[in-house]
């Protein structure tokens, strides 16, 4: 069932995603070689629980962090450890913020000391990516729209596009329908009404889509251990076009 927000609705998520946007421009400065992914973990959490808010993440289907921080070939979802980054790194930071039951989720990736350009650039295309399909989250588009837009720029540019982990609606819990693929045709699936709430999350890869998963059974990666990146925004559909809850200032 996909629920429609009402404005005191949309005001919440906008407040749970200040909290949200306001920690990630404070890991600019954070995160740098030498910093564990575990560090970043606590940070995060101090920072969410400070705020007077919850990391939503914590307890999700048995998940026991607040963030998720994908390395390199980590495609997403990767567990916060004793792991050191180092310079050429890149790590993406998922977390979601539930503020007295608003929920936002926002994904960002940060590179560590000088990365190859094949990795600054794998970067640029996945951020512009989020905003090509962005663009396309307005009312009377469909979500196809969306995934055509990301996927046709992606591959053009020689980068592939995760198929396994997709956007989604949100609010109040952190995963609802709609599911919001970032790969599709357009003009095909369902059409975007004012109200909804949702996440567009490319994840684009250096060589093939294609994942494993690990042990953990939470953990996926690239099969060929090429590098991914991922960016993510919540937003709500409106009338005068899309609505960035975890909007970052510059």
């Amino acid at each position: 069932m996909i629920s429609l927000k009402s404005e005191r609705e949309i005001r919440a998520m906008q407040a749970s995603g200040e909290i949200l946007s306001n920690i990630h421009v404070a890991l600019r400065d954070y995160i740098k070689e030498g910093v564990t992914t575990r560090e970043i973990d606590q940070f995060v959490q101090k920072r969410i629980e400070e705020a007077g808010a919850v990391a939503a993440q914590i307890g999700y289907e048995g998940y026991q962090f607040a963030t998720c921080t994908s390395v390199n070939d980590e495609i997403c979802h990767g567990f916060p450890s004793k792991y050191r980054l180092k310079s050429g790194d890149i790590v993406k930071v998922d977390f979601c913020v539930d503020l007295e039951g608003a929920i936002s989720d926002s994904c960002w990736c940060y590179a560590i000391g000088d990365i190859s350009p094949e990795h600054q650039r794998l970067m640029a295309v996945t951020k512009k990516a989020l905003y090509l399909g962005i663009e396309q989250a307005v009312v009377g588009n469909r979500i196809g729209d969306i995934g055509h837009a990301i996927q046709s720029y992606v591959e053009a540019e020689g980068f592939g596009v995760v198929r396994d982990f997709v956007g989604h609606g949100i609010g109040p819990s952190i995963h609802e329908d709609p599911m919001i693929p970032h790969y599709g045709q357009a003009g095909k699936g369902l059409r975007l009404k004012e109200g909804m709430a949702i996440t567009i999350e490319p994840m684009v890869t250096t060589g093939t889509w294609r994942m494993k998963m690990d042990d953990n059974g939470w953990t996926a990666r690239t099969q060929d251990g090429g590098y991914c990146a991922q960016y993510e925004h919540s937003l709500i559909v409106t009338a005068d076009g899309p609505l960035l809850t975890t909007l970052q200032a510059d």
